[in-house]
């Protein structure tokens, strides 16, 4: 309840606002768009707590709460509305006058043929795909490039990680799969906008992740070399933090176009992805990160990158072919739970074999 606790009373205020706002129907859309932002984002607080573990107690309580006011607010309902105002060049009272105001009975369009707030932003889909798609794929792409003590599904990841020895290649890797996505999955008229998206979501990746790296090692690097186990502070927390909000960002929108599946209404889109959804994936992450779960569970955070790779495959997909959003959402959770039910297999039987080893080990003389 000390973790969950908040996150709680945030959701029953939100679904009392809800009701208030729009009656019952108004109650239950806000009550599923919670549900949804929490199934799709899952994977996203596994990876926000194997970062925020590399964070000093400081900058992961300004993550929790100066993140999280920037996830609810900045990511579900300012971003969405920026979005419009940059590509419909709108002001953004018009934006919000749109967001508020949309067709009848759910059209796309106004009487006039003007275009809705829900089209704008669905016609954006292309460019925020291929940026979030390359930044998320960077990112899979660095972690199962690299060697690890542990391996989850080590017949792949142990070759991969072989490869992984190549520079750049996960930057190689990247850029490939844009130029695939521009050319033969983008519709003509988006080919320049989606490889254009696709390179900015790449360097972007490249800039906040690399600039944390650097500042890290100049923080914490002496005469004894650099240190694993001293938490990044200062200018090094701070693109730490930058990164986790850029990530945030790039899972955020997956949900918010799904929302659209569901509603329009940006005020309950507000309520139900931002502070029901947001809240919880909040709690979640600092459930895992205070019990030490992803030391205990070894393949939970294999489980979640790899959650992340086929999203970012997905995103990229979904630049010119329709993907339901349940697809990608049951996709996060099956990786999740089946690292989840493999790491719990490895935890038993290394009990099984330590209990195993304690007789051998009584039986044997003792040394004087």
């Amino acid at each position: 309840m000390r973790i969950f606790g908040l996150s709680i009373i945030v959701t029953v205020l939100s679904l009392i606002a809800a009701l208030v706002y729009g009656g019952p129907t108004a109650l239950v859309l806000c009550a599923i768009l919670g549900i949804l932002e929490v199934s799709l984002s899952f994977d996203n607080a596994v990876i926000n707590a194997s970062i925020l573990q590399r964070m000093s107690e400081f900058w992961q309580r300004i993550f929790l709460t100066i993140g999280v006011v920037i996830a609810v607010f900045g990511m579900r309902l300012v971003f969405p509305l920026a979005i419009v105002w940059i590509t419909a060049g709108l002001s953004p009272v018009r934006a919000f006058d749109l967001a508020m105001n949309p067709p009848a009975d759910g059209a796309l369009t106004f009487p006039d043929g003007s275009a809705s707030y829900e089209k704008l932003l669905t016609d954006a889909h292309p460019q925020i795909a291929a940026f979030g798609g390359a930044f998320l794929l960077l990112l899979f792409f660095n972690f199962i490039l690299e060697e690890h003590e542990v391996t989850w599904l080590g017949w792949i990841e142990r070759p991969l990680a072989k490869l992984g020895k190549l520079d750049m290649l996960a930057v190689v890797l990247t850029l490939a799969g844009i130029v695939i996505a521009a050319e033969f999955i983008a519709h003509d008229d988006d080919r320049g906008t989606v490889l254009l998206a696709g390179i900015l979501g790449t360097i972007t990746y490249i800039v906040v992740d690399g600039l944390g790296s650097l500042f890290h090692t100049e923080e914490h690097t002496g005469e004894g070399g650099p240190s694993e186990v001293v938490k990044a502070t200062g200018k090094a927390a701070f693109f730490l933090f930058l990164y986790l909000e850029v990530l945030d960002a790039s899972f955020s929108f997956d949900g918010v176009i799904g929302a659209f599946a569901i509603t329009s209404d940006p005020i309950l889109i507000a309520l139900g992805l931002g502070l029901i959804g947001a809240m919880f994936v909040r709690s979640i992450t600092v459930y895992l990160v205070r019990k030490g779960t992803l030391s205990e569970y070894v393949y939970l955070e294999h489980g979640a990158f790899w959650a992340i790779g086929a999203l970012a495959v997905i995103l990229l997909i979904t630049i010119g072919v329709h993907v339901n959003e349940v697809i990608s959402g049951l996709v996060g959770v099956a990786f999740i739970g089946a690292a989840f039910i493999t790491s719990i297999i490895r935890n038993r039987r290394e009990e099984a074999e330590a209990d195993d080893a304690e007789p051998e080990l009584e039986k044997s003389p003792s040394l004087s």
